[in-house]
C-alpha cells in the first residue's frame, strides 16, 4: 500500500497553490467515484491525499494480492485505542487512570501497528509522553480526520453505573463532564492499577 501526499508537498512539487490544487483534487475524486469503470478513488487524510482502489472492489484485490497474515487487535487494545482517539494527547497514566488497569501491553501493541504514536511531551514533573493517532489510523478506519469519530451518546451516570456494578471503570471522552460516559470492564487478563486523584496524574 502506498502513502498519502501532503497538500503541503503537492505544492513545493508543483508550484500550484494549494487552492488550485484542492480544487483540483476535489474534482478528480468526484470524477472517479460517478465513474464506475474506474476502480479508483482519492482519500482524504487530514491535510493528505491518497490514491487507492475503491472499496467495492477490495474483494478482488484481495484475492490477486499475496496472502497476507492479518493481525488483529484485542478488546483490551481497542479500548485504549479508542481513549487516545477521543482525548489525544493523552497521558499512560491517564489511559490507565480512565480504564483502572495496567495497558503497557495494548499500548505498545498499538505503536506497533503504528496506529498510535507519541505526539510530544506533558509540561509537568517528569515531562510524561504523550500519545495520539495516526495517519494509519485516520486509513484503518476510513475516517477524513478525527472529527468523523462517531458521537459517545449519554449512558448511565457514574453512580447509577456504581449501583449497577462496582468492578466497571467510567470514561469521559467527550469533555462534557458527566453528559458523556463509556464504560469499560477489564479483561481478565489485566491487572487493576489503584485509583488516584486527577492532581497527582
Amino acid at each position: 500500500m502506498g502513502d498519502s501526499v501532503s497538500l503541503d508537498k503537492l505544492a513545493e512539487t508543483t508550484g500550484v497553490e494549494k487552492d488550485t490544487l484542492k480544487a483540483a483534487i476535489e474534482e478528480l475524486t468526484e470524477i472517479y467515484n460517478n465513474d464506475d469503470s474506474r476502480g479508483i478513488t482519492i482519500i482524504r487524510l487530514d491535510e493528505s491525499y491518497q490514491l487507492c482502489t475503491k472499496t467495492d472492489l477490495y474483494e478482488y484485490v484481495r484475492v490477486m494480492a499475496e496472502k497476507r497474515t492479518r493481525n488483529s487487535l484485542s478488546n483490551a487494545a481497542l479500548e485504549v485505542l479508542s481513549i487516545v482517539a477521543y482525548n489525544q494527547p493523552v497521558t499512560r497514566s491517564s489511559i490507565e487512570y480512565i480504564r483502572g488497569v495496567n495497558s503497557d501491553g495494548s499500548l505498545a501493541r498499538l505503536l506497533e501497528f503504528g496506529l498510535v504514536q507519541e505526539v510530544g511531551r506533558l509540561d509537568a514533573p517528569g515531562r510524561p509522553v504523550l500519545f495520539g493517532t495516526t495517519e494509519e489510523f485516520l486509513r484503518c478506519f476510513a475516517l477524513s480526520d478525527l472529527t468523523d469519530l462517531p458521537k459517545v451518546e449519554k449512558t448511565l451516570s457514574l453512580d447509577e453505573m456504581a449501583d449497577r456494578n462496582q468492578d466497571q471503570y467510567a470514561m469521559d471522552i467527550t469533555g462534557e463532564g458527566e453528559e458523556g460516559k463509556l464504560y469499560i470492564h477489564p479483561t481478565e487478563d489485566e491487572t487493576e492499577v489503584p485509583q488516584f486523584d486527577e492532581e497527582e496524574m
